[in-house]
């Protein structure tokens, strides 16, 4: 069967020289161009990538940077897409805080680029994003039932143990708070149809699923966490999609397989941040999956990216 990697990055140029002039050492981006993610992908039998930015995203504290670099980043997918059609998919740049800037950019990335959906932060200076200031965004989302990645960001706050890398702990938990948040705040029962994927199995949250599903319970009712999720955690979280990036262990599976099924498990390497073999199988620890390895490394992708997988078949 065919394999398509969910959760692959790229930095274009420009993008990656106002990062590292701009963010320099917050979080270091490597060096990408397209023939390196065609080696990798050839060296582990990937026949098509996902691709989307990695953090920190355009808004580096200055927003009409932040709106040239989203064009630039979004133009240079669509020529990505354009010449490779069957390889790639990618998912749109929004120039976030700035509402506007992202709806027109929003705009022009799903419907002049023909982007395969959106990839966004789970969140934006201080505010997560079912802050009420993104609705707007979120609620077009849905409108479109639109495929939308959720990546972890840097910390709002600084880490308490900074000796280790940000990318080890705190990216989890940032995507575990903005997963928490999503819930109970009632966004994802209002956004039904947004086909989310959260990076890394969901961070903390497959291990943290019972706990989070106590909190109606253990809180007074005039909070009004169960009023604002009425289907309850458990029932969201197994609605969502997780890919499998830094997380190609059956640990890590196991525990996401508790809250959701094999078809909302999808495939992922975080590319060029990849921790990968030399060569070979890129993720030796699924084969404990046996034959509904094929389902996740390609079937279950049909649901997010259609578009990729007919033309995958198509030249098959």
């Amino acid at each position: 069967m065919p394999r398509i990697d969910a959760h692959a990055h790229f930095a274009p140029a420009e993008y990656l020289e106002r990062v590292q002039r701009r963010a320099s050492g917050k979080l270091p981006i490597p060096p990408w161009h397209l023939d390196v993610s065609l080696e990798m992908m050839a060296r582990y039998g990937i026949d098509a990538s996902i691709i989307s930015i990695s953090p920190p995203g355009v808004f580096m504290g200055d927003q009409f940077e932040a709106n040239e670099l989203a064009r630039l980043v979004n133009e240079t997918a669509s020529n990505i897409i354009q010449s490779r059609p069957s390889q790639f998919a990618a998912l749109a740049c929004l120039p976030l805080p700035d509402i506007d800037a992202a709806m027109t950019e929003l705009e022009y990335a799903l419907d002049v680029l023909n982007l395969d959906g959106v990839a966004v932060f789970t969140h934006y200076g201080q505010s997560y994003l079912s802050d009420p200031k993104f609705a707007v965004i979120l609620d077009e989302l849905e409108r479109r039932k639109a495929y939308v990645l959720v990546h972890p960001a840097l910390p709002v706050h600084a880490a308490p143990l900074p000796q280790y890398p940000t990318w080890l702990i705190e990216f989890p938990f940032e995507t575990t708070r903005c997963m928490v948040d999503l819930i109970y705040s009632g966004t994802l029962e209002r956004c039904r149809n947004i086909r989310f994927q959260f990076a890394h199995q969901g961070g903390t949250v497959p291990f943290l699923a019972g706990r989070i599903a106590s909190l109606p319970k253990r809180s007074p009712k005039e909070a009004g966490f169960a009023d604002r999720a009425p289907a309850g955690a458990l029932e969201y979280l197994k609605r969502l999609y997780y890919d499998t990036g830094l997380s190609n262990n059956a640990a890590a599976i196991s525990a996401t397989l508790e809250v959701t099924s094999l078809d909302h498990i999808v495939f992922g390497t975080d590319f060029p941040y990849a921790d990968l073999p030399e060569h070979g199988d890129p993720a030796p620890g699924l084969a404990f999956l046996n034959q509904k390895r094929a389902q996740l490394e390609f079937q279950n992708v049909s649901t997010l990216v259609p578009r990729l997988v007919a033309k995958i078949k198509e030249n098959s």
